[in-house]
């Protein structure tokens, strides 16, 4: 099923390789903060899937709003989202968890368990490389918003952060 929705997204992004390349590594560091968090299950599966299509609603947002901003994602995501899900015969509730994810990942107030926190994390992980974070701009990112042991840790070894 994982598999699958990857393989949907490419579809979705074509040929923008930065976009497919960003869910990529957002995926990438998400499984890694899971397996050192020993999130399982269901939660681990919404996790992976947000992971995978957090960004889903860029092109709708460019084309519609003509802008990329967190605020467009998220109101065009999980329309989309839940296209590439039900193609792949993901289940309703995992749906449902995977699309409100999708639809309020830059609202990091409404953090409300670990797939949610996860994702974030990850997120900014490939945002600090990516430059979308300043690197005098990161340690408090850190500080303010990562909560897992496991994410705390990669900020640190991978960015030289205080965790």
């Amino acid at each position: 099923m994982v598999q699958s929705v990857l393989l949907g997204m490419v579809r979705y992004f074509g040929s923008d390789i930065r976009r497919i390349s960003h869910a990529f590594k957002v995926y990438g560091f998400a499984q890694s903060i899971l397996e050192g968090e020993g999130i399982k299950g269901d939660r681990k599966l919404v996790t992976e899937l947000a992971a995978i299509l957090h960004d889903i609603g860029i092109k709708e947002a460019e084309r519609k709003h003509n802008s990329s901003a967190g605020h467009y994602q998220e109101m065009e995501g999980p329309d989309v989202a839940r296209q590439i899900l039900e193609q792949n015969q993901v289940s309703g509730e995992i749906t449902e968890r995977v699309c409100y994810l999708v639809g309020n990942h830059h609202s990091y107030q409404k953090i409300d368990g670990p797939d949610f926190q996860i994702l974030v994390e990850a997120d900014f992980l490939v945002n600090i490389h990516e430059g979308y974070i300043t690197p005098d701009a990161a340690p408090s990112v850190v500080e303010k918003y990562f909560k897992t042991a496991t994410g705390r840790e990669l900020a640190l070894s991978v960015y030289g952060l205080n965790a």
